[in-house]
């Protein structure tokens, strides 16, 4: 393993939050996107619920492709829910020239993502910038008997693509590195929760763009400890995506990432797997897991 996944695996210091026990529901986002109208609605969704900041956990990437930064992180930060950082925030705490997604050179996420990269950097102020840089890189916490880390791509890297379709040899190495029974993991945009004998990866999905499946809607999740069992809702995220759509357009940001937000389908499916790239355009359903307790 090369030492800069090493380093990453260290789990002392700022690196690593630890929660502790949970013993009552906690909601999942990641992927705000700068997406104010979907964040908004994601508080929305966690008063409603009656859960507490403190039980709210979001992957990262707070600032991406839509016209909102500053907004966004503002409510995410007067919210004082956990954040993860994710390869955004670290790329503007750095202040890095790009957003350290992991697209191709040239592709056509990497010639979006620098449009809406610069005008981020126009926007966030050096608060923000500092705040990113404080972030811890993994949460853990125990809910019921099952150790779960939480990162932003993988636990190795913080920009890698995980999806559903990756090869099990990858999610065992994962893993093999996290020392727990559950990752949930952000970065790749779409939602997905899988099974491997006693293991599961879970993904919420992000609520600032839709998963490529050709709707409007977004995606997050709430994970609930039961009495022998937790459970793992994925759910829909409806909320006032033409205003965030005109937001855009009014930053002169009318762009494949604003056509996204009407018609559910990314840009690119570049950093898709063949199984996410046959699945684009189909509509995803909620759906509920059921974990049986680690005794």
């Amino acid at each position: 393993m090369p030492n800069a996944q090493k380093k990453l695996l260290d789990y002392s210091g700022t690196l690593d939050l630890d929660l502790g026990k949970i013993e009552s529901p906690l909601l999942i986002f990641g992927g705000a996107y700068s997406n104010l109208q979907a964040t908004q609605a994601i508080k929305s969704i966690a008063e409603y619920h009656k859960i507490p900041p403190e039980n709210c956990i979001c992957t990262g990437d707070i600032v991406a492709y839509c016209a909102q930064p500053r907004e966004t992180v503002a409510l995410i930060r007067d919210w004082g829910i956990h954040c993860l950082l994710g390869n955004c925030e670290e790329s503007f705490a750095n202040n890095g020239d790009d957003c350290g997604c992991g697209f191709d050179s040239g592709s056509q996420c990497d010639l979006l993502s620098g449009q809406w990269f610069s005008y981020a950097n126009t926007q966030l102020t050096i608060e923000d910038h500092q705040w990113f840089s404080s972030l811890p890189r993994h949460i853990r916490f125990q809910i019921n008997n099952i150790a779960t880390l939480v990162v932003h791509g993988s636990a190795s890297s913080i920009n890698q693509f995980i999806f559903s379709s990756s090869k099990t040899s990858t999610f065992a190495e994962e893993f093999a590195l996290a020392n727990a029974d559950m990752i949930i993991g952000g970065h790749s945009g779409i939602p997905f929760t899988k099974i491997i004998d006693d293991k599961t990866w879970h993904n919420s999905g992000a609520i600032g763009m839709p998963a490529n499946d050709g709707t409007c809607h977004t995606w997050y999740s709430i994970i609930s400890p039961k009495e022998d069992t937790i459970s793992i809702e994925h759910k829909k995220l409806t909320y006032s995506y033409c205003d965030t759509f005109n937001a855009m357009k009014d930053n002169n940001m009318n762009n494949e990432y604003a056509k996204c937000l009407l018609n559910g389908i990314w840009p690119s499916t570049d950093i898709l797997l063949e199984k996410e790239k046959e699945e684009s355009g189909i509509a995803l359903k909620e759906s509920i897991y059921s974990i049986k307790n680690i005794t």
